[in-house]
C-alpha cells in the first residue's frame, strides 16, 4: 500500500524521522514529492507499548481505492469552488464521480484478496472508491504484513501497526489507504462549567416533566458580566494577610449558572429578523455524526422545545440511522459520555435552525473507522448539505497518514459532492504544546473540512451590549479562606479553550494563502463555545431526565455554525457547499471579527489589586496574573477578566480569551478563525444575494 505523503512542520518540541508528513495542493489532494514511504503513526515512537492486540479480535478496516485519475478530479473539485470557473457551484453527480472513480475491476481485484487472505465483506461503497471488511487481528496482520499493538501516550490509550502495512499481492498497488489498522476512540467535544474548587458540574439536576421548564428557567442567567465591586478578605479574625482587589463581577448570583436561552442565541447572532420571515433552515437537513445514538434524544429535544418556545420535531424532522446497525450495548451511549453529547447537538442545532430536519447519524463504535464508515455513508447517499462532527483525533501524535488520507479522501468527496462538513476544532488550546502553532485534531484539520473554533460572549455592564472574546479560560484563587498568590501554580490552571494552529500533515488550501505559515490553518470559523457562557439542554441518561446548563465547547460550536449554514443554503435556494473557502472571502461587516481587546469591547474593569503581608504589598493586574512573566499558561495580552465570587468564603479572577499559547487578533487567528456568523450580512456575504435586504440585523 503506497500512500500519499505529509508535509512537515519543523518544530523544536517534535521528532521528524519518525513520521513524513502529508502534503497537499491548493485546494486539492496530496500531490507532492514522498519524503518517506511510511505510514506508521508517529505515537508508536512516542507512547508505551503493551504488546500485540489479541490475535482472535474481530474488526472492522475500511481500504480505500486509489482513484483512476486523482490529479483530474483534485482540479475539478478546485473548480467547483472557483468564481471563474465554469463548473463553479456545479455539483458532482453519480456520472461525474464515475469517471474518476476506481473501475470495477479494481474493486473486484481488491475484494478478492481481502477474501483469499481470509476476510468477510460488510459492504462496498456504491461508487468503488472503498471496501468495509471484518476479520481478525490475526487476519489482519498477515493481509497486511504487520504486527497490531496496543500503546498509552498521555492518558490515551490506542491501537497502531508498528510495520509499514501493505497489502499483499497485486491488489496492494490499487489500494490508498486503510483505516482500523490505527484505532483510537474519538473524544465527544463537549464541556460543562465545573465548579472551580471541586470540579464537579455548577448545574446537573434530575427533573421530572413538570419541572423541567421551571428548573431551567428560573436557574440560568444570560448576564456574565455585573458591574465592578471592591472585595476585601483576610482569614478568619487576622488583620493580615489582606487581599483587596476590584473589577467586574462575573456570576454575581451565585444560585444561577450562565447559560444562553435559544432566543437570546437567535438575536445575538442576528438571525431573529431572519427566522421570523421564514428563512430558518426549512427544507434542509442537519446531519449530526455520533456515536452509538439514544433512545430517548428525540423526546428530550421536544421537552427543550416546548420550555424554549421552538417547534417540536415529528417524524418528518427527526430521525435517527444506524448504518452499521444499532450498538449491541443500548446504554453505550451513557458508558461514554455520547448521551449528553448527541443532546446537546440536537438541541443547539435547533435553536439556531428551528425549521430544519435533523438527522443523526449514529456508528455502531466511537473509534476512527466507525466515524469514517458515517462520514461515507452521508456522501454515497447524499444525506444533508451541511453536516457536524463534534469530535476529534490528535493529529500530531497518534494519527497516522493512513487516516489522515482517509478521512480527507472522504471529505474531498463530500466537498464534490456540495456538502458542508463541520469539525469542532478542539476543547484544549494548544494541547500542551506550548507553541504557536498548535496541536491540531484530526479531521478539522483537512483543507476540505470546515474548523469550527470557539468564543465566549460576554456583555458590557455598563450598557448591556453583548461581544465575544476568543474561548480561552483561566482560573486564579484570590482567597482559600484567605488571601494567596494568584500567580503561583497551585492556585492557578488552564480550564480549557478552543484547539487551533497549523496542520503539520496539510499545506495551506488555495483560499488561506495570505494566513502565516506554510500548514492548513485551524480553525476556519467560530461560534459559542466557553461553557461559562454556555448553553442549557434536557438529556436522559439512565432512565432519568436531567437539566444541564453551562454546557459548551466547541461540541457546541460546530453544530451552531453549521445550522447557521443551513439558514445560508435555504437563503441561497441551493447548496453552497464547503463553508470555509466562502467564509475566507468575506469583507469587513460580513463577519463578526473577534479580536479580544478588552478596552474596545467592554466598559468594565479588569481585575486588579494589591496582596498585604506582614513583608509589605505586592500590586497585581489582570495581565500579570493571566499573561505575565509569572504566569505560566498565556500569551494573549488583551482579554476581559473578572471576579467570581463562589459564595462560601473562596474568591477567584476568570479570564475570557487567554487560549494557552494561542491568540487572538485582528483578522484571522488561531482561536476565532475569521470571526463570528453575524445575521443577514453573512448570508448575503456568502450568498452573494441581497434578497430581504431590508431585514434588521
Amino acid at each position: 500500500m503506497k500512500l500519499r505523503k505529509p508535509f512537515v512542520r519543523t518544530s523544536a518540541t517534535m521528532s521528524l524521522a519518525a513520521l513524513a508528513l502529508l502534503a497537499v495542493s491548493p485546494f486539492a489532494a496530496p500531490q507532492a514529492a514522498a519524503l518517506s514511504e511510511h505510514n506508521v503513526p508517529k505515537g508508536v515512537s512516542l507512547a508505551d507499548d503493551f504488546g500485540r492486540v489479541p490475535s482472535t479480535t474481530e474488526q472492522t478496516f475500511t481500504i480505500m481505492l486509489k482513484l483512476r485519475d486523482q490529479a483530474g478530479f483534485d482540479k475539478a473539485v478546485e473548480g467547483l469552488y472557483n468564481p471563474e470557473s465554469p463548473t463553479y457551484h456545479q455539483w458532482f453527480t453519480e456520472a461525474d464521480f464515475a469517471r474518476y472513480a476506481p473501475s470495477e475491476a479494481d474493486l473486484k481485484m481488491v475484494k478478492d484478496e481481502l477474501v483469499k487472505q481470509g476476510f468477510s465483506v460488510v459492504s462496498s461503497d456504491p461508487q468503488n472508491f472503498s471496501i468495509r471488511v471484518k476479520g481478525t487481528v490475526a487476519t489482519a496482520e498477515k493481509a497486511f504484513q504487520t504486527q497490531l499493538h496496543t500503546f498509552s501516550y498521555k492518558g490515551t490509550t490506542f491501537q497502531a501497526h508498528v510495520a509499514d502495512a501493505q497489502l499483499t499481492g497485486a491488489a496492494g498497488e490499487l489500494v490508498d489507504s486503510v483505516v482500523g489498522l490505527d484505532r483510537e476512540n474519538v473524544k465527544p467535544m463537549y464541556t460543562i462549567a465545573n465548579d472551580p474548587r471541586t470540579g464537579k458540574p455548577r448545574f446537573q439536576k434530575k427533573v421530572t416533566p413538570q419541572d423541567a421548564g421551571s428548573t431551567l428557567l428560573g436557574e440560568i442567567s444570560g448576564t456574565p458580566f455585573t458591574a465592578s465591586q471592591l472585595l476585601a478578605f483576610t482569614p478568619q479574625g487576622q488583620s493580615l494577610p489582606l487581599g483587596v482587589f476590584y473589577g467586574t463581577t462575573y456570576n454575581v448570583n451565585t444560585q444561577q449558572t450562565v447559560s444562553y436561552t435559544p432566543k437570546q442565541l437567535q438575536a445575538y447572532y442576528g438571525l431573529s429578523s431572519l427566522i421570523a420571515q421564514g428563512y430558518n433552515g426549512k427544507g434542509q437537513t442537519i446531519a449530526l455524526v455520533e456515536a452509538y445514538g439514544y433512545a430517548a434524544a428525540e423526546t428530550d429535544a421536544n421537552a427543550a422545545a416546548k420550555i424554549f418556545g421552538l417547534p417540536q420535531f415529528t417524524a418528518s424532522t427527526f430521525q435517527t440511522i444506524y448504518p452499521e446497525g444499532k450498538p449491541l450495548d443500548p446504554e453505550s451511549a451513557d458508558l461514554t459520555g455520547w448521551t449528553s453529547e448527541i443532546a446537546l447537538d440536537i438541541q443547539s442545532a435547533h435553536a439556531i435552525a428551528p425549521g430544519a430536519n435533523i438527522l443523526v447519524v449514529a456508528s455502531q463504535g466511537q473509534d476512527n473507522e466507525d466515524q469514517i464508515a458515517s462520514l461515507e455513508y452521508i456522501v454515497a447517499h447524499k444525506l444533508a448539505n451541511t453536516v457536524s462532527s463534534s469530535w476529534e483525533n490528535d493529529e500530531e501524535y497518534v494519527a497516522g497518514s493512513a487516516e489522515e488520507n482517509a478521512f480527507n479522501s472522504v471529505l474531498e468527496r463530500g466537498a464534490a459532492a456540495g456538502i458542508s462538513f463541520q469539525f469542532s476544532s478542539g476543547d484544549s488550546g494548544d494541547q500542551g504544546l506550548d507553541s504557536p502553532v498548535g496541536d491540531l485534531s484530526l479531521p478539522a484539520n483537512s483543507p476540505y473540512a470546515t474548523a469550527v473554533g470557539g468564543t465566549s460572549i460576554l456583555n458590557d455592564p455598563n450598557t448591556g451590549a453583548s461581544f465575544s472574546a476568543g474561548w480561552g479560560n483561566d482560573i486564579a484563587f484570590l482567597d482559600l479562606n484567605g488571601p494567596v498568590d494568584p500567580t503561583q501554580s497551585a492556585n492557578s490552571y488552564f480550564n480549557g479553550g478552543a484547539g487551533g494552529g497549523e496542520s503539520i500533515f496539510f499545506t495551506k488550501p488555495s483560499w488561506q494563502k495570505s494566513l502565516p505559515g506554510k500548514g492548513r490553518q485551524v480553525p476556519d470559523v467560530s461560534a459559542l463555545a466557553d461553557p461559562f457562557t454556555g448553553f442549557s439542554i434536557l438529556v436522559t441518561k439512565q432512565g432519568a431526565q436531567y437539566a444541564l446548563a453551562g454546557i459548551g465547547g466547541t461540541s457546541l460550536a460546530s453544530p451552531i455554525f453549521t445550522a447557521t449554514w443551513a439558514i445560508a443554503d435555504q437563503y441561497n435556494g441551493k447548496a453552497l457547499g464547503q463553508a470555509a473557502p466562502l467564509v475566507s472571502k468575506l469583507q469587513f461587516g460580513q463577519i463578526n471579527d473577534v479580536i479580544g481587546n478588552a478596552d474596545e469591547n467592554v466598559n468594565g474593569v479588569d481585575v486588579s489589586g494589591i496582596l498585604y503581608t506582614q513583608y509589605g504589598s505586592t500590586y497585581y493586574s489582570a495581565d500579570s496574573v493571566f499573561s505575565g512573566a509569572d504566569a505560566p499558561f498565556q500569551t494573549q495580552t488583551d482579554f476581559p477578566s473578572a471576579l467570581w465570587n463562589l459564595g462560601y468564603g473562596e474568591v477567584l479572577a476568570i479570564s475570557f480569551g487567554t487560549d494557552s499559547s494561542l491568540t487572538v487578533g485582528q483578522g484571522w487567528d488561531n482561536v476565532t478563525g475569521y470571526g463570528e456568523p453575524n445575521g443577514l450580512p453573512f448570508i448575503q456575504g456568502v450568498t452573494g444575494k441581497t434578497k430581504g435586504a431590508a431585514l434588521a440585523k
